[in-house]
């Protein structure tokens, strides 16, 4: 029992209908195939099986020359793509992307980028943040760290081939079965729990490796008639083929559905060389999918990228026909350079090839890009903090940045002067977001009563819900600190204040984490009884709006201790980006039409049975004054991203905060 060492073309094959796949549906469907997860399994099953030979042939494992060849192999086309992001960011992207691009390209380049892209999907500031050019680096970071770990692997089972006197196919067999069936249980639980964090979680992703590792080992004891091979070939390949059409692979991978591309993966390579005319191998052995197969590093680099940059010129959310030919063609030009000129020249010659060699290339090429993109990252945050500055400057000048006061007092608005730039700046805009949401004391989901106002304030309110209540924080605020209220926040991102969460969601799918934290925050609701909590009364859609009855069933709780509730109406929210909009066309371009996000007719009242302890309230004509939604309004950005507010125009909210809870409450 031993790994194969022979060549084996098919996978080659295989390599390029992975690359095929994941660049076909990012362009044209927007969606994931399930071909990243291939690229784990033959990952697993190539470096279980060099990893193998080497301890076969030595006794042990030598991690600096193995590390030293990898890095050699991946770093000059992985440092070429992120610099040419870098320079793509500063020359054609909008300013407000700078700083993402800037820190993306290093954690992309240390391979952390998937960790970075986890906190994101839990991140109140980066949900409706535009797709990052550089974010499918998450799955080359996870490749980046399973090297680590499986050299780790390998060597304590060469330790325990040895001690156990245990032949090392036996004992690596044994290791990859024990990280395959832990990975897999954990990555089961964590999809089932946190399926955001467990799609770039490294964890929940190692049993595909291990996977390929134990068919490295198992495939020279599967022997199967030619004719099983044909029907096991060509069957694993439409399983392949079809994965991405009919399951939805981003919100329900990596648990054991994902064994559907790696089982396909496992049946193609089982498969092999047929020798039959009908096998499937007669496909993945032509000359044209080798060298896909052989660009399909370089083309995966590329490909998103390019879509990424071809959206943003083109203004749509996916490519056209001849527009998405366009991207493959420019992609695989640019993977043919990269593969020719860089790959192939990093390479060097044979008797070059040493540790020396192979660290100093590895190097030459990452480390000036990641120190660029380092340096870079810096000179932004400084300049954010000399804008911060200059914007509060800027808005102690009420007359020239008014913000929602100018829709109460048309003399301010005729005042208002038309030269002024829009604050807060594009630069900064994804970081313009209320005070507990920064730093070190981020209330988003913590489990803890963040006050604010008067903590001794003889009237308690208390925002409970999701991002889109809490963006209205600043105002209620200022509202408090006038009036002397103990203000509360109880608020969790993508969880909204129902007694069924996640049925309000696109995919209408509960989420138990959400009914954990809404558990917690109605047993602080009940210790606490504040004298209001204010909610939202519904959910604005991309496409529609609606109100659910579990909203209703939570002011039915509260009206039983006795609780008033004042619920908001949702804003509307758009398909875009405000701040894209901005920098493209200039914010006098940019009005927005709050439908279909929003009805004509408010979807509250079609709720049954409303307790006589709820208020309604809708703030919409001062975001959209008279049916449309402006970017700007008082020369302040209104949105921050498709559907929060800035916190600085929410902060001239605060009259309008003011008087709205005055009116609720009678005090």
């Amino acid at each position: 029992m031993s790994s194969p060492t022979t060549y084996r073309p098919e996978i080659q094959g295989l390599r390029a209908v992975a690359v095929l796949l994941v660049a076909s549906y990012h362009v044209w469907f927007g969606r994931v195939s399930g071909g990243v997860d291939v690229f784990l399994l033959l990952t697993g099953f190539l470096i279980t099986g060099s990893l193998l030979r080497a301890v076969e042939r030595d006794g042990r494992v030598k991690p600096v020359a193995f590390l030293a060849r990898l890095a050699r192999r991946l770093f000059p086309a992985a440092a070429v793509v992120l610099l040419a992001v870098l320079l793509m960011g500063w020359l054609l992207l909008p300013g407000n992307r700078l700083y993402a691009i800037a820190s993306q390209t290093v954690a992309s380049g240390l391979y952390f980028e998937n960790w970075a892209l986890a906190a994101d999907t839990v991140d109140y500031l980066a949900r409706d943040d535009p797709q990052s050019p550089l974010q499918h680096f998450w799955s080359l970071s996870i490749q980046g760290q399973f090297y680590l770990v499986w050299l780790a692997v390998i060597a304590l089972a060469a330790l325990a081939a040895k001690a156990l006197k245990a032949t090392p196919a036996a004992t690596v067999l044994a290791a990859c079965a024990v990280v395959f069936a832990g990975s897999l249980a954990y990555s089961v639980v964590t999809t089932a729990e946190r399926q955001q964090w467990a799609y770039f979680d490294t964890g929940a992703r190692l049993w595909e490796f291990a996977l390929g590792g134990m068919l490295a080992i198992l495939l020279p004891l599967l022997h199967f008639p030619a004719r099983v091979r044909v029907v096991l070939g060509w069957a694993g390949l439409a399983a392949l083929l079809t994965c991405g059409a009919l399951l939805e692979v981003s919100t329900m991978f990596p648990g054991w559905i994902a064994l559907w591309p790696t089982g396909a993966a496992v049946l193609v390579i089982v498969a092999g060389r047929t020798g039959s005319r009908w096998g499937a191998d007669r496909l993945l052995t032509l000359q044209a999918m080798r060298t896909v197969g052989d660009h399909s590093y370089a083309l995966y680099l590329w490909h998103w990228p390019v879509l990424v940059a071809y959206l943003y010129i083109a203004g749509r959310s996916t490519a056209t026909l001849l527009g998405g030919l366009l991207v493959l063609a420019l992609s695989f030009g640019l993977a043919w350079l990269t593969k020719r000129y860089v790959e192939d020249l990093a390479a060097g010659e044979p008797r070059r090839r040493g540790r020396r060699w192979s660290v100093a290339v590895a190097a030459a090429f990452l480390v000036p890009v990641v120190a660029t993109a380092g340096a870079a990252q810096a000179q932004l945050a400084e300049r954010q903090e000399r804008m911060e500055a200059e914007i509060a400057a800027a808005l102690e000048d009420g007359d020239a940045y008014p913000g929602a006061a100018v829709l109460d007092d048309p003399a301010l608005a005729a005042a208002l002067p038309a030269d002024m730039p829009v604050v807060p700046p594009l630069e900064t805009v994804e970081q313009d977001v209320p005070e507990p949401y920064k730093g070190e004391d981020d209330c988003d989901g913590a489990r803890r009563l963040c006050v604010f106002g008067d903590p001794e304030g003889a009237q308690t309110i208390a925002l409970v819900g999701a991002s889109r209540v809490a963006h209205y924080f600043p105002a209620f605020e200022a509202a408090a600190v006038e009036h002397g209220w103990r203000l509360l926040v109880l608020s969790k991102s993508s969880c909204q204040f129902t007694s069924e969460p996640g049925v309000e969601e696109p995919d209408h799918e509960p989420d138990p984490e959400c009914a954990a934290y809404n558990e917690w925050a109605l047993g602080q609701l009940e210790e606490v009884r504040p004298d209001l909590v204010v909610t939202l009364a519904d959910r604005a859609h991309t496409d529609d709006e609606r109100a659910y009855p579990g909203f209703a069933d939570q002011w039915r709780v509260l009206d039983g201790w006795g609780v008033p509730v004042l619920a908001l109406r949702d804003l509307p929210r758009f398909a875009d980006p405000v701040p894209e909009c901005v920098a493209r066309n200039g914010a006098d371009a940019c009005v927005f039409d709050p439908a279909p996000s929003h009805d004509r007719v408010d979807p509250t009242g079609d709720l049954e049975d409303v307790p006589a302890n709820v208020s309604f309230a809708d703030l919409t004509e001062y975001v959209c004054p008279g049916g449309e939604c402006p970017a700007t309004i008082g020369n302040i950005l209104v949105y921050r991203d498709t559907s929060h507010l800035t916190d600085t125009y929410a902060a001239t909210l605060a009259p309008v905060v003011e008087r709205t809870v005055l009116e609720a409450t009678g005090w």
